[in-house]
Parts: C-alpha cells; structure tokens; sequence
C-alpha cells in the first residue's frame, strides 16, 4: 500500500495526498519519508503549474504516531539520543522540501491538523480549510514543547505573536471559523467543495505566468526572512525587473488586455 499519492485531477495540478486514514495520516517515518520523495519528484515536474496538499479520510495529518513511527533508516550501531537527532533532521527535511518547492502549494486541510500536522500545514503557500478541520499545537500536551519543525517560527508571522503565544502555550484546538478569523486560513469552506475550491485558486495562480507566480512566491517567503525593510525591496525590484527585462509578460498583458482577451505568457 502506498502511503503518499499523486493524481492530476486537472491540467498543471498535483493532488498529494498522506494517504494511512486509519491512523489518521500521522507521521510515521514509512509516511514522511515517501512523502519528501514525492514533493522532491513534484517539484521536478515542470508540467505542474500548482501542487494541493491534503489527507485521506477525515484528517489532514495527526502528528507523532502514537502506533508506531516506523524504522528510521541508517541509524544502526547509534545511540538512543543520536537516532533522535537523526529523527528530527528526516523530518525537518520534508518541511524544508515542502517549503522550497518551486509551485505554489495549497494545503487543503480536510481535518484534524495536530502536532507536526499543524507545523506540516503552516509551511504550505497557502491553506484552504473544511468545516471539520481543527489545528492543535499538541507538544505541550504531550509534556513536550509546542515549537517543532518551524512552527514557533511560522505562526506568529502568520496571526501575530499573541495569538500564536495563546494557542501554543495552551494547547487548545481552533476551530475551522476561529482559524479564518484569525487568518490561520485563507478561508473555509464546506468539506464536500474543499478540493474544488482549492483546484479553482489553482487555475487562477495557473493563468499567470510561471516566471511571475514562482518569484511571487519566492519574494513572500524571503520577506518574512528579510534583516530589513530596505534591502527586501532591493530583492523585489531585482525579481521584477529580471522578468521586466527577460520576458515579454508585460507587454503581452497590457496587448490582451486591449484586445479583451486572455493573454499567452512566456514561461
């Protein structure tokens, strides 16, 4: 049984989907492994323009495996808190993957998002949730910490410090209405229209140029890693004059856009 899957369900699109619903997508590393190996062979993929990201079943991803996390690979003759550290760097590296991926990634958030679920989530581009989805920072739960995989680093750039304190220091679940008024998500949706919803975002970002919507995103992220106001600018007018200059994306837009038509752009 493959624990990842891929499908196009429509041109340019890439379904991913964690797919062991009996254990609610958790983390296991026979699921996170083939996981970093499918986004690395998506992003390779230049026919797909956009790539989804969800759950199979009725969560998104639960965190740790409570079950079984599965055999780590490569870790034999090393001590208990080496196998931990080697642990921790296979599944920082599926969210370094996910982050660095050259499409702009949808995670549509079909359900429970807990623990690396909720991290997993917060790297994508942008997320779309069900009615039923809910997000919970469970490390501090467990009698762990909450900050895993980039989510101390993520979540107050996303909804402001406060909040993100709040959540991560509580441990409460948000609901799919809290997490759109708040921003966690982009906007929520009934589950029965989730992945349509998310395919339609899809063939928008589809329509404009490849060039354009990969520096836009490229842009997005260095910002909230930039040292300063002033030296991001130079970045931003860096990419756009390189597709100003290299492509003729400009002036085909502005020629659709007299003649009422949609535009062809260069890649």
């Amino acid at each position: 049984m493959s624990f990842v899957l891929v499908e196009k369900p429509r041109p340019h699109v890439a379904l991913v989907t964690l797919n062991r619903p009996e254990r609610m997508n958790a983390m296991a590393f026979d699921v996170m492994i083939p996981l970093r190996e499918t986004l690395e062979s998506v992003a390779a993929d230049n026919e797909v323009r956009v790539v989804v990201l969800t759950g199979a079943g009725h969560g998104f991803c639960s965190g740790a495996d409570l079950q079984g996390a599965g055999r780590v690979p490569n870790v034999d003759g090393l001590t208990k808190t080496t196998v931990a550290r080697r642990s921790m760097d296979l599944l920082n590296d599926v969210m370094v993957t996910l982050r660095r991926m050259h499409q702009p990634v949808i995670a549509a958030v079909n359900g429970a998002a807990i623990g690396g679920g909720f991290c997993l989530s917060m790297v994508a581009d942008i997320r779309i949730a069900s009615e039923q989805a809910y997000f919970r920072a469970a490390g501090i739960n467990n009698g762990l910490t909450s900050a895993e995989l980039g989510i101390s680093y993520l979540l107050p750039r996303a909804i402001g410090t406060s909040r993100a304190f709040e959540i991560m220091l509580s441990g409460r679940d948000i609901d799919a209405t809290e997490a759109e008024r708040i921003g966690l998500v982009s906007r929520t949706v009934p589950a029965g229209g989730l992945l349509t919803t998310c395919y339609d975002l899809a063939e928008r970002i589809i329509g404009f140029s490849r060039v354009g919507t990969e520096l836009t995103k490229r842009m997005l992220w260095t910002g909230l890693e930039a040292g300063s106001f002033e030296s991001h600018m130079q970045h931003e007018g860096t990419a756009q004059l390189y597709v100003r200059l290299t492509t003729e994306n400009f002036d085909e837009a502005i020629r659709a856009r007299r003649a009422r038509r949609p535009p062809v752009y260069e890649d």
